[in-house]
């Protein structure tokens, strides 16, 4: 036996049970803040902002403390986990920023990386779609003219950014489902159009017959 094989084993051993320790802190800290990222999401669909500004507040306290803990650690911060929380979280500001009729908020403030961001935010138009049916079902066809109008400019901006997935993270894919809810929606909001109009009409025709 080599002289110094115990010594490789006893160092290789403190430094994989390192990495194995800050996997391990990190993971729960992932799960509890995609989860406050989801209850985001809900709040801001019933408009509860308040309560879905204080989930992500929760959420971007974690997400600061698992990237301070993997410094040392990028390998294990790269491997994916950390990434998709971070869209997670750039999915559920961006949403709740547009329901808010607000600006968007950028990846450096949010403290995460691009292409993280942009899939957040090519996410965030499914949220917008479930905005706009919402909308509709009150029959508030100018809010969701609006919402359907950012959905649109979000997908427009989405296509211009075309990079290598290795480069964005899989944003294409990301853009071309993007690209489907925007037309099912847009579907949606002409035929809800089309049937008020109608409405409107057979309602004036009723009235126009009665006065006769």
């Amino acid at each position: 036996m080599s002289k110094n094989l115990n010594l490789v084993g006893e160092q290789a051993l403190l430094y994989l049970e390192q990495k194995h320790n800050a996997r391990e802190r990190a993971l729960p800290r992932s799960r509890a803040a995609i989860r406050h990222c989801a209850n985001s999401i809900r709040a801001t669909h019933r408009h509860d902002f308040a309560t879905a500004r204080q989930l992500l507040a929760e959420a971007d306290k974690l997400l600061r403390e698992m990237t301070s803990d993997l410094a040392q650690n990028l390998d294990v911060f790269y491997a994916g986990f950390v990434q998709d929380t971070q869209k997670e979280f750039a999915e559920a500001n961006t949403f709740l920023a547009l329901a808010q009729k607000q600006p968007l908020p950028l990846a450096p403030e949010l403290a995460i990386d691009w292409p993280q961001y942009l899939n957040g935010l090519a996410e965030a138009v499914g949220e917008l779609r479930r905005y706009v049916l919402d909308q509709l079902r009150r029959a508030n066809v100018e809010e969701s003219e609006y919402y359907l109008e950012q959905m649109d400019d979000i997908y427009a901006l989405l296509t211009t950014l075309d990079f290598p997935d290795a480069v964005t993270s899989g944003l294409r894919r990301s853009t071309d489902v993007a690209r489907g809810i925007l037309e099912k929606t847009r579907g949606d909001l002409t035929v809800a159009v089309g049937q008020a109009q109608l409405q409107r009409s057979l309602l004036a025709l009723q009235q126009e017959l009665q006065n006769q």
